[in-house]
């Protein structure tokens, strides 16, 4: 069970309804699991947030398996088990290998990364361990993907690092029914 209780529209402060009902309007319903469950006890907040991961998410320059790749990555530097069992399936079907997902997955040498691969990785892994980017994780990040790309991904990286921070913060659960086996953490 998360660490705060499932929300209704009666716990939304008046000024934050409106936002609060343009998310249940565009969803359908209200989320009981993932980032959104959570983040939305701040509507605004949510509204922001949840409207850059979807543009990041669907429709930035990168191709799927390039976004994917940088959704799991951030899900395995930051131990979150939610975002890399709703992503590691997609990353599949992108076109990742199944060797270098299970492969991030246990921690262990990637094997045979294609050079765009190679340049998330490298740039991602920085970016999460030192908090800067190498001159030649950058450089070859740029080389691949192109300033505006390499924004995305910068971006896509540190949107997918705030979601694992709620989701990890607020103690979501995965589903009953797991669509990958969990990080070892």
């Amino acid at each position: 069970m998360a660490r705060v209780p499932a929300l209704n529209r009666d716990d939304i402060p008046e000024n934050q309804r409106a936002a609060f009902d343009e998310l249940i309007k565009d969803r359908g319903e209200v989320p009981t699991g993932g980032p959104g469950s959570v983040m939305l006890n701040a509507p605004e907040v949510a509204k922001r947030a949840l409207g850059l991961a979807l543009f990041l998410r669907t429709e930035t320059s990168l191709e799927p398996r390039i976004r994917e790749l940088g959704m799991i990555l951030a899900a395995r530097e930051n131990d979150c088990q939610f975002i890399w069992n709703a992503h590691a399936p997609a990353a599949r079907r992108a076109g990742l290998k199944d060797e270098i997902v299970d492969a991030l997955r246990d921690k262990k040498d990637l094997p045979g990364l294609a050079d765009d691969e190679a340049a998330v990785v490298n740039y991602g892994q920085d970016f999460f361990r030192t908090h800067r980017v190498t001159q030649a994780h950058f450089d070859a990040a740029l080389a691949q993907f192109g300033v505006l790309g390499l924004t995305e991904l910068t971006n896509l990286l540190g949107c997918y690092a705030m979601l694992a921070f709620n989701v990890n913060a607020f103690g979501v659960e995965l589903p009953a029914q797991p669509a990958e086996t969990p990080l070892p953490v």
